[in-house]
């Protein structure tokens, strides 16, 4: 079979920066292929790890290191197992992890844009498919609980990889963008490209989990995540089937999300526990998502 080749149009890395690294303790799981009963309980824990905001307008980009934000998978390496950010762990071939260096990376899986749903079935799988790894890129965008700035820690990223010297090991390529007409312009030939809109990283920023000003995405539409609580019943032509989703804000808010779906997804529609993303234009003063729509279920 003829192998796929794959076009990497990433911004070469700008970063000049050296400075002191090190990073933090992680408690790590039991060996996937054990299925041991101490794998469950560790995997309940989710890895402590940085989250972006959405980036507001008339912010100045010029602090920030810019990069493309990849519709992959996360995926948590905590030095020896390689985890969902949910903390389950992925089952990956054992030539995939052997070939990572024994420092927390945080990144994405990735087949490249537009292959989301491909990438997402292949890193489910309990037993991974082999060829199906061979295409796929782990590209590292931070070290959790490193220390020194963001700037600082992409350099080291970038001296770890040479390192390792895997093809299928690749820094996500950061860059300055002074004013924020250039930051729309790149926007707009990303999306145009194929891609789903920036990340911006404040370049003096320390390492802290969680949600951060620090770290902010761009997007012609926003996205976020919500757990889905129900399957609310369908009307109409989707009698029968599954016409709405109710889903739980990280606020505790409820909201019925119904458009975006398939016909193939309201007559088998994410479980109740899923992790479901979906696009929005804006808020409501109550802080609802207003033209929600669905766009895919997170692997966890």
């Amino acid at each position: 079979m003829k192998k796929r080749q794959f076009s990497w149009r990433l911004t070469p890395l700008c970063v000049l920066l050296g400075g002191v690294w090190a990073t933090g303790a992680w408690a790590a799981p039991a060996p996937v292929a054990a299925q041991a009963p101490a794998l469950a309980a560790n995997a309940a824990a989710q890895p402590a790890l940085m989250h972006a905001k959405l980036w507001p307008s008339g912010l100045d980009p010029k602090p920030y290191l810019v990069s493309e934000k990849l519709d992959g998978v996360r995926a948590f390496w905590d030095g020896q197992y390689l985890r969902f950010r949910s903390g389950l762990p992925i089952a990956a071939p054992d030539w995939f992890t052997a070939g990572l260096p024994k420092t927390p990376l945080d990144g994405e899986l990735w087949l490249g844009r537009g292959r989301f749903d491909e990438l997402s079935g292949t890193v489910r799988k309990k037993l991974p498919v082999e060829a199906e790894w061979r295409q796929l890129r782990y590209m590292i965008f931070d070290l959790p609980g490193a220390m020194g700035s963001f700037a600082e820690r992409a350099r080291r990223i970038n001296t770890l990889l040479t390192e390792a010297h895997q093809p299928w090991l690749q820094a996500v390529a950061q860059t300055q963008i002074p004013k924020t007409a250039g930051l729309q312009a790149l926007l707009k030939r990303t999306v145009k490209e194929g891609g789903e809109g920036l990340v911006l990283h404040r370049a003096n920023a320390l390492w802290s989990p969680g949600r951060s000003d620090a770290l902010r995405k761009l997007k012609p539409m926003p996205d976020e995540e919500a757990r889905v609580i129900a399957h609310l019943p369908g009307k109409g032509r989707h009698a029968g089937r599954m016409g709405a989703l109710l889903l739980v804000l990280p606020d505790g808010q409820q909201f019925a999300l119904g458009t975006g779906f398939s016909d193939a997804q309201r007559a088998d529609p994410p479980p109740v526990g899923a992790v479901v993303t979906y696009r929005y234009r804006d808020r409501t003063p109550r802080g609802l998502p207003r033209f929600a729509s669905f766009l895919r279920v997170q692997p966890q």
